[in-house]
């Protein structure tokens, strides 16, 4: 048994010790871990190299909702760049609530992060040169955005984690949603309250108390209303998006009934004025506006919600008996090119802007999109591990040969009626390995349901807190961070970061780790 289980966990421990030690990024450090994953299981777990590498390939094609989300997020994105739609919407944010600070944080990192991030932007590469902007420090302006959106992480991508988290429990998208909603308005305020203290400590806490509460309350209450609405059954997975919009209402009904400015223009630059004269807002918003407007018509009208969600579900069988519903018409990956496309018209890219778009996403996209793969890959191979073809019926005779059922029963006697507390903590150390709260659920749901199953506890509230705890290590991912840094020239800031955000995230997982353990035996 000793063995057993230390050869399970010998591949996370290399993916750690790689990304630690030697600093590897993450997309190498799991492709390592991957090719040890497969190695493992097919030589000490009897697992056939057809059933390991049968696996790995419905790992890939179950990341789509994140890998290809992540692939065409970036291109959607870097076009808006190279044709100054990114720029003028920077102009636009950098004139927002400028006389409030408490207000100012909970628009932009929990406002707007959460909306950018739901439509598969990234807080890190756009906010930290607004922050920067409006006279933040350079430590701020690179913790702020990798936790302000931390808490709805799980309608990242445009819900690509509830996706996900759907798909591997057998649960529909609402109740995906209601389980997460009981965790989101407690974490949400926290989170809010926590960057408060970042920026100004326990004075800044006290000033910017009421819109910090209004905002986590109606950020996290917002995911809470669409859960539970029969109205917004549908278009769940636009939760990120609605309430990353109410956050940012809330807040300018705030400014406007204490009488403060939403808009002051006073500190534009004559470069920004240029910006402005050049695009108008519409259309830099263009490709965002068509997206969501696509999006919310595929969801909320009940007959194209079927037929793409349902009725087209484009099922493929890798592993004979397992089948992936890929939905590809569905997934918001294929709209946001068909967003990008469309918003051309508006926008009005030459040749030479649409070929240094391609040439630049072919150095960006690649990359991450494998990091987000390739840890679904680790993930399938671990939860078919021990399987054979026999006599035509792939099974897995011998849950002794399974390395999630070993690492179930391991946890279960070492961790008993407590095991739904280290949910929490689970969840930040795959965050952190994976750099992905999905990648987090793809890891740990078939362990958590095993393990749960034994323990006799609510499988989905420890999954939930697991990925909760997973979106929590966005504040001290070195990838998101470096990335942050980058963006404001401030590359080495992101080590002095992490020292006060992994505090942070700690604390935040504690009370996530509570909250499964009371919610786990309600």
């Amino acid at each position: 048994m000793a063995l057993s289980l230390s050869l399970t966990l010998l591949p996370i421990a290399v993916i750690v010790l790689l990304m630690t030690w030697r600093r590897m990024a993450a997309d190498l450090s799991g492709m390592v871990g991957w090719l040890l994953t497969l190695l493992i299981a097919c030589v000490f777990f009897a697992t056939s190299w057809e059933a390991g590498l049968r696996a790995s390939l419905a790992g890939v094609v179950s990341s789509f909702p994140v890998s290809l989300m992540v692939l065409t997020s970036i291109l959607q994105i870097t076009f808006m760049e190279r044709t100054g739609a990114l720029k003028r919407i920077v102009v636009f944010v950098k004139t927002l609530a400028p006389q409030d600070k408490a207000v100012q944080i909970m628009l932009l990192n929990v406002g707007a992060g959460t909306l950018l991030v739901s439509i598969g932007a990234t807080p890190v590469s756009i906010l930290p040169p607004i922050l920067v902007a409006l006279g933040y420090s350079t430590f701020v302006a690179v913790a702020l955005p990798a936790i302000g959106f931390d808490a709805l992480c799980t309608y990242a991508l445009l819900g690509a984690p509830l996706v996900v988290f759907a798909d591997l429990t057998g649960t529909s998208l609402v109740q995906s949603a209601q389980v997460f909603s009981k965790f989101l308005p407690v974490i949400s305020t926290l989170i809010g309250f926590g960057m408060l203290w970042i920026v100004g400590r326990w004075e800044l806490v006290r000033k910017g108390f009421l819109p910090c509460l209004i905002a986590g309350v109606t950020n996290g209450g917002t995911a809470v209303a669409i859960s539970y609405i029969p109205f917004f059954a549908s278009g769940v997975v636009l939760t990120g998006v609605i309430a990353g919009f109410f956050t940012i209402l809330s807040m300018l009904l705030y400014l406007k009934v204490t009488g403060r400015p939403i808009i002051d223009r006073s500190n534009l630059t004559e470069a920004d004025r240029a910006v402005e004269a050049q695009m108008s807002l519409p259309v830099a918003l263009s490709p965002w506006l068509i997206l969501c407007a696509i999006l919310l018509l595929t969801n909320f009208f009940p007959p194209l919600f079927k037929l793409l969600f349902a009725d087209w579900a484009m099922p493929v069988s890798i592993i004979p008996g397992q089948v992936i519903k890929t939905r590809m018409l569905w997934n918001a990956y294929t709209w946001v090119l068909v967003s990008t496309a469309l918003s051309m018209i508006w926008l009005k890219p030459n040749r030479g802007t649409l070929s240094e778009t391609v040439s630049k996403w072919l150095q960006r996209a690649p990359r991450p999109t494998l990091a987000a793969a390739v840890f679904f890959a680790i993930a399938f191979v671990m939860n078919n591990s021990g399987m054979q073809n026999v006599e035509g019926a792939w099974k897995i005779a011998d849950p002794a040969t399974n390395m999630i059922s070993i690492l179930a029963k391991a946890s279960a006697s070492a961790f008993g009626s407590l095991y739904p507390f280290i949910s929490g903590y689970l969840g930040l150390f795959g965050g952190f390995v994976s750099g992905s709260e999905a990648s987090t659920i793809a890891m740990f749901t078939k362990y958590h349901l095993l393990t749960s199953k034994l323990l006799n506890v609510d499988p989905l509230i420890v999954i939930a807190g697991t990925a909760i705890g997973g979106g929590l290590a966005s504040v001290i991912s070195p990838a998101k961070l470096q990335n942050a840094a980058a963006t404001i020239d401030a590359l080495g800031i992101e080590s002095e970061v992490i020292k006060t955000a992994f505090v942070l995230s700690a604390l935040l997982t504690f009370v996530t780790a509570i909250m499964a353990q009371l919610l786990a035996f309600a």
